[in-house]
Parts: C-alpha cells; structure tokens; sequence
C-alpha cells in the first residue's frame, strides 16, 4: 500500500501514529500564571540534545478555552517552564486519566488522585512517585505548518530519580517498566532489555 498523506490513506484509522513506533510518553506538568496546575501525556516527545539537555513535545490540537492550542502550551507560554514526568506502566491509569479533555484551570493531579511535589528548579509541580521527572525552563516555542501544531523545547535544569530505579550507579528502566505509546489505543512496557556495543569500541 502507498498513499499521499494529502489525499487521505482510505483506512478506518489513520495509520501515521502506529508507523513510528514505539513513542516515549512525556507527561507534562506545568503551572499557570494564575497558580493553577495541570498534566497532560503527550506521546510526540523525546530528548534531543546532551549538552546542555533538551527535550521536546509537541501538542497537536486546541480547546475552545484555550484558542489555537491546550493547556500545556498555553501555561508554558505563561510562565516559561514545565516538568517532564516520566511513566511506569504502574501509572498507566492515572496517566490514561490525564489525558481527559478537561475544562482550564482544573487540576488533572486531583483528578488522577495524583501526589504533588514541587519542583527544585521552576515553579511547578511534579509527580511526586514518577521514576523520573526532568524540570525544564523553555527555550522556544515552533509553530509547525497545521491547525494547532506546536513544537516545544526546554532545557533541563533539575533531574529526579527514584531511588529505587538506581542499580549500581545507573538508572534502571527494568525496576519501573517505561510506558510508551504505539498506535491507535496501543500501547507497550518495556520488560527486556540487551545491549550492543557500536562498530569500533
């Protein structure tokens, strides 16, 4: 099968979202100016750079409440910081809850009877029992060609590792299980691991 994107694939489903997989889940917590709090997963995440660290998100639709985006990006574009919660399958249900498209200003911690703590770095809060969480000030905000399409990208400036996900000096995604987006309502844990070494070491 072939199509053009701009000609529309035929399919019940668009298969996009189920071809680049498995996704990493960035579930962002951010702080409006207001003070109100919010969570949201997003599974078009990643990090991109070591030195200094970066990630990126991007959100792909908007609520009539918050104009042309939602309420991650427009509380990031409000105060210039967020938090990236990492998830364990654990949370899957908690973070299937987050998802929820839910009037501004409501706190999705509350809704997914979530633990709050506060960030060291920002001022935002975090999930508290998340394996990791990386606090990130913003960098830039990239309007993509689409309805609603934004990319963001932060610096990480504070990183927290449960201590029960450190083996021997590493993190150890084993002891948590990473959730991750595949396509459609799929979605997968990481339950093995292996390694390889690259050409030359």
């Amino acid at each position: 099968m072939f199509y053009r994107p701009e000609n529309g694939h035929g399919l019940p489903h668009n298969p996009f979202n189920a071809v680049v997989t498995p996704r990493p889940i960035g579930w962002i917590s951010t702080r409006g100016k207001d003070g109100a709090d919010n969570l949201a997963p997003y599974s078009f995440f990643n990090a991109v750079a070591y030195v200094p660290p970066q990630v990126m998100f991007a959100s792909t639709s908007a609520k009539d409440d918050r104009g042309d985006t939602k309420d991650s990006v427009a509380q990031i574009r409000e105060t210039g910081v967020f938090c990236v919660n990492i998830v364990e399958y654990a949370m899957r249900d908690a973070m299937n809850a987050t998802s929820a498209m839910l009037p501004a200003g409501t706190d999705e911690f509350v809704v997914a009877n979530l633990e709050k703590a506060e960030c060291d770095t920002i001022p935002c809060s975090r999930v508290a029992a998340a394996p990791a969480n990386l606090e990130c000030r913003l960098t830039q905000i990239v309007q993509l060609p689409g309805a609603a399409n934004f990319m963001v990208l932060g610096e990480v400036t504070g990183v927290h590792l449960r201590d029960d996900c450190m083996v021997d000096g590493q993190f150890d995604v084993t002891r948590f299980q990473p959730l991750s987006r595949l396509g459609y309502r799929d979605y997968a844990r990481v339950t093995d691991l292996f390694s390889l070494k690259r050409p030359g070491e």
